[in-house]
């Protein structure tokens, strides 16, 4: 994970994992529409399971 991919999941979460696969935009994006800060988790989450 890098410190590129950090700063881009805290300013837009959806497009950090846009190398991931369909599943993981679409979570994060309803996570995202949900709020913020569980939109940045998840993304967070899912870069991290590299």
């Amino acid at each position: 994970m890098s410190i590129f991919r950090v700063i881009l999941s805290i300013i837009f979460p959806p497009l950090a994992v846009f190398d991931r696969g369909c599943g993981s935009i679409l979570i994060v994006c309803l996570l995202t529409l949900c709020g913020w800060i569980p939109g940045v988790i998840g993304a967070l989450v899912i870069l991290n399971k590299n």
